[in-house]
């Protein structure tokens, strides 16, 4: 027996704005193609300097470094398709990147986990990542599933690991393709095949993305990059992302680190779109600080960064990952976490990413509490409850009860009351008692409420010859990584 899927529920919000003019949108475009024109971008991949070298760029061999003039940026983003749909098990959980409205995310991909059972911290392994991935299936708000932490039971195959545990317990759409030699994440194409059925409906509607981290400031990864170029042949949506730190990896100040990420971006992108014009991409940027006082990271900046890297994306033509994130550089859960969670929730609202929210991690996306994606779920939900509380059609009624109950009286005993009030969201987390009849703190409820989902809810399994598959992609992948790297 299998558990029901509860349909997404899009966050959707008559809010959203931002804080850049259209002006000032075409001023940070235009600095980040003087960057690409006049800097250059680091790019230790053959393939990818041959292929720039062969579009007019300005390459430089021996340093590995290419220079783009404005006309070929301009030339190759305008194939950047604006909205595209990243595929679901079924069509239900399609996801349409076309800023009509944001999908939250789950945040990833940390390396510790504090024990369901035992509550002691350790390393992630493969069936925490499933685990998460059976629990977010049952959480309607959240439509995309970001491995939360990382399979480091399995080595150099880690990624394809947490891409099959992903695909085998949600039936929602998986960032299954990362950073790693390009002959596995041919593996990764191979599973995002089998999923879809065939080649056709694996470029239609992709059961995987990949994401592609840049290395600041102004440089890529050979294996990164030239990964992406496998993910981008083969129709595999690809987020680039980067995560620019002030002061240390990027000028101090937000503009200066948005620039510099954005040049690092875009230039990945026209690498993909002048060898696949029209490849699905989006954009991503997250800002983050030093700390002046100890030199440690500082993810949660007190800047607009995230909202106007939404707004850099869409000036660019191209869907946005990011615009907001729950997870925050709390070291465990409490007051700090419960501050940035609510902030993160309210800025969702606002900020209109396609993909948004990056929730359920703490300490800087490195530790995973499994009941923290209840807790940023159900805060969530009451942002966009609140959002989508405008009903016109109740006015008439509630003229009605108001005559009816007149000067002095009650509405407790009206039936009006009995149909409306229940239709208030009140969060399951709250006023909860005990065995022993006393409060219980909303974290006791969620930790309750992720162990009930954890041990009841069983999505839909893929077909069993899907699944047989799969274990075989699987083991090719692990000889293929032998072979690369050894044993």
């Amino acid at each position: 027996m299998y558990s029901e899927t509860p349909d997404i529920i899009p966050f959707t919000s008559p809010l959203e704005t931002g804080v850049l003019t259209q002006a000032e949108l075409e001023i940070l475009k235009e600095k980040t193609m003087y960057v690409l024109d006049q800097v250059g971008v680091h790019f230790p991949s053959p393939k990818a300097l041959e292929i720039f070298a062969d579009h007019g760029a300005r390459v430089d061999m021996k340093a590995e470094t290419v220079c783009i003039p404005p006309e070929l940026v301009k030339k190759a983003m305008s194939t950047a398709p604006r909205s595209f749909v990243l595929g679901g098990r079924e069509e239900r959980f399609d996801l349409i990147l076309d800023g009509s409205c944001s999908y939250m995310s789950t945040d990833g991909t940390g390396v510790h986990v504090v024990d369901p059972e035992t509550r002691e911290t350790r390393a992630s392994c493969k069936n925490d990542v499933a685990m998460m991935a059976r629990v977010i299936d049952a959480l309607p708000l959240i439509g995309f599933y970001l491995p939360m932490v990382s399979a480091q039971d399995y080595g150099q195959t880690a990624s394809l690991h947490q891409c099959h545990a992903g695909l085998t317990n949600t039936l929602k759409h998986v960032r299954g393709g990362t950073t790693m030699h390009p002959q596995l994440a041919r593996h990764a194409v191979d599973m995002a095949t089998v999923v879809a059925g065939s080649d056709e409906v694996r470029i239609q509607r992709p059961p995987i993305c990949a994401n592609i981290c840049t290395i600041s400031p102004l440089s890529h990864d050979r294996e990164g990059i030239e990964s992406g170029l496998v993910y981008a042949e083969a129709g595999i949506p690809i987020s680039f992302m980067a995560m620019p730190t002030m002061g240390s990896t990027a000028p101090a100040t937000p503009f200066g680190a948005l620039i510099l990420g954005d040049a690092e971006v875009i230039s990945a992108m026209v690498l993909v779109q002048l060898a696949n014009p029209g490849a699905a991409v989006f954009h991503a940027i997250f800002t983050s600080l030093i700390n002046p006082r100890t030199g440690g990271y500082i993810s949660e900046v007190p800047t607009a960064s995230y909202m106007m890297a939404r707004q850099l994306a869409h000036a660019w033509g191209v869907p946005c990952l990011g615009g907001a994130r729950l997870s925050g550089d709390a070291p465990g859960l409490g007051w700090q976490s419960g501050f940035e969670v609510g902030l993160g929730s309210a800025l969702s609202a606002i900020s209109g990413g396609e993909i948004c929210g990056l929730l359920g991690l703490v300490n800087s996306a490195m530790t995973l509490y499994p009941e923290e994606v209840i807790l940023d779920h159900d805060a969530c939900y009451q942002v966009y409850e609140m959002l989508n509380s405008k009903r016109f059609t109740e006015i008439d009624s509630s003229l009605e009860v108001i005559e009816s109950v007149g000067q002095r009286g009650h509405f407790i005993a009206q039936k009006h009351t009995r149909e409306k009030i229940r239709g208030f969201y009140i969060s399951p987390l709250r006023d909860k008692k005990g065995t022993d009849n006393q409060p219980r703190g909303a974290r006791d409820a969620a930790r309750e409420r992720f162990k009930q989902i954890e041990a009841s809810h069983k999505p839909q399994p893929l077909p069993g010859e899907v699944l047989a598959e799969l274990d075989k992609i699987l083991e090719s992948a692990e000889s293929t990584a032998e072979d690369l790297f050894g044993k």
